[in-house]
């Protein structure tokens, strides 16, 4: 058995002496894992760090094996990535997603995505918004997506300021008015209306919504928590937006 593609490193652990089993999150192919050898090497340390893009050629003799990659770098970004919190737990908290996903099994729309939001990882405005698309997107392939195109209670698809916590759909403004404390609210960058920018505000809303349907139907019913990586890369998002912020949320969001 054998194949080539494209992928993404997400981490790797030692095996023996000299050789790591890398995990990549590969476009065709989904997770996967793959040992190399000689993976601690002087020249292969700087290629097989995460966020680093390479192409794999994978062998072994029968497919459910763990098999071997062969690793050659194409774009190694991973020293920048290290130049803000953004990124460092942007890298980690996005690799923690992937593993919420059965290995092997294909998601080329999450790599396009991962490519695009690790060359903005540095700015945390674009970052935040696209993290943010990236849960819902998560969300969507384990068969939990929300429902952000029209309310509800109406068929109305415009003023669509809620999401509904039960059903994970959208409510407008009129129609979600007496329930207005028990709803989340929907960030209006994330609305079908118009193009509308991330800032503090939204951005925080948006953090909330994406944290509790990840708590809900993934993280509580697996019995997991979600990885500390979130919530720095949700204060490092945050507090690039606001510099006073110096509080830092639970697993669903950020506290006042």
């Amino acid at each position: 058995m054998q194949w080539q593609d494209q992928a993404i490193i997400l981490g790797v652990k030692r095996h023996g002496e000299t050789s790591v089993i890398a995990e990549v999150m590969t476009r065709d192919r989904g997770r996967h894992l793959g040992l190399v050898r000689s993976g601690r090497s002087r020249a292969m340390q700087p290629v097989l760090q995460a966020g680093n893009a390479v192409e794999v050629n994978w062998r072994a003799r029968l497919d459910e094996h763990l098999g071997e990659f062969r690793v050659e770098p194409v774009t190694l970004r991973a020293a920048r990535l290290m130049e803000t919190a953004t990124a460092v737990y942007g890298v980690q908290a996005m690799g923690a997603l992937l593993r919420l996903l059965p290995e092997r099994d294909p998601h080329p729309h999450l790599f396009d995505a991962l490519e695009v939001i690790l060359d903005h990882l540095h700015n945390p405005a674009d970052a935040g918004e696209l993290f943010v698309r990236f849960e819902l997107a998560v969300l969507n392939d384990l068969g939990f997506g929300l429902d952000l195109a029209e309310c509800a209670a109406t068929g109305a698809r415009s003023d669509l300021v809620y999401v509904s916590p039960k059903s994970g759909r959208a409510v407008s403004r009129s129609a979600g008015a007496p329930w207005a404390d028990k709803m989340l609210l929907l960030p209006p960058f994330l609305s079908i209306e118009g193009n509308h920018a991330a800032d503090f505000d939204s951005l925080s809303a948006a953090f909330r919504l994406t944290g509790f349907f990840l708590h809900r139907h993934v993280y509580e019913p697996r019995g997991i928590e979600a990885v500390t990586a979130r919530d720095g890369f949700v204060q490092a998002a945050l507090k690039a937006l606001n510099p006073a912020l110096r509080t830092l949320s639970g697993p669903n969001g950020i506290s006042a």
